[in-house]
């Protein structure tokens, strides 16, 4: 089986998307996975909601004169990226790798917007975009290194879709899983999504609870990370937000 032939029900996605993606890379680093995040790479906007979805990727290559000339830059043969974007499929997220260079855009703004009418869950690259300011307005998870007015064609040919990729120097295969907040990107292993959405969840969940008791004073020692009493404290604590949430009495 390969992996993207391994499933993930919907509530593998849910569950990411409830841990931060700090929660995500300690989770990956216990797995032996050292480095799954998107390094450099910043949000457009901060108008959206976290988000876990499918890599669907995008392979540039330096663009040459002989086959990419200059002239009009919507007309030079090279369509891979529309096709990316007329295709792309619902949860998905467009991963870009533009190999770290921001002198050209990797998309713009008529792009992203028909990728996220789409149902695309995101738009990714390690190079930069077009039109910032509209793009942050979308409420759309759009994340690049810089923002630059230069049009793609002037640096880059679309070489391939769908092959594995390299982005921000983490390896990005088709299928993987990519999650995403306001921190930034974590790649996750479509072979480790299952395995780790519901230890992340419940991690970020402690997380916030003991960052609660170090907010209040608490010392490092002991809480962070949690002894047994305190994780003992954490587990009658989540008992009784159970039980009230549940209407029985305290």
């Amino acid at each position: 089986m390969t992996e993207e032939e391994i499933h993930l029900d919907a509530g593998v996605f849910d569950q990411l998307k409830l841990a931060s993606t700090a929660t995500l890379a300690t989770q990956l680093y216990k797995r032996g996975i050292r480095q799954p995040f998107l390094v450099g790479l910043s949000s457009v906007g901060d108008k959206f909601e976290p988000f876990a979805g499918e890599a669907f990727t995008m392979r540039f290559i330096p663009a040459r004169e002989d086959v990419d000339p200059i002239g009009d830059p919507y007309r030079t043969g090279n369509m891979l990226q529309w096709e990316a974007v007329e295709t792309v499929g619902e949860n998905q997220v467009i991963v870009v790798d533009s190999r770290n260079d921001t002198t050209a855009a990797s998309a713009g703004d008529m792009l992203i917007t028909r990728a996220m009418k789409r149902g695309a869950a995101g738009f990714i690259t390690d190079g930069a975009f077009r039109d910032g300011r509209a793009i942050a307005e979308l409420g759309f998870p759009v994340y690049s290194r810089a923002i630059t007015a230069t049009t793609r064609p002037a640096s880059f040919h679309v070489a391939d879709l769908n092959t594995p990729i390299g982005c921000a120097g983490v390896a990005v295969y088709p299928g993987d899983v990519i999650v995403g907040d306001l921190d930034g990107v974590v790649v996750v292993p479509r072979a480790l999504a299952a395995e780790i959405a519901e230890p992340a969840a419940e991690q970020e969940e402690l997380e916030q609870w003991l960052h609660a008791k170090v907010r209040a004073g608490s010392s490092l020692w002991g809480t962070y990370p949690p002894d047994d009493a305190v994780r003992a404290e954490f587990r009658a604590w989540k008992a009784n937000q159970h039980a009230t949430t549940n209407g029985a009495p305290r």
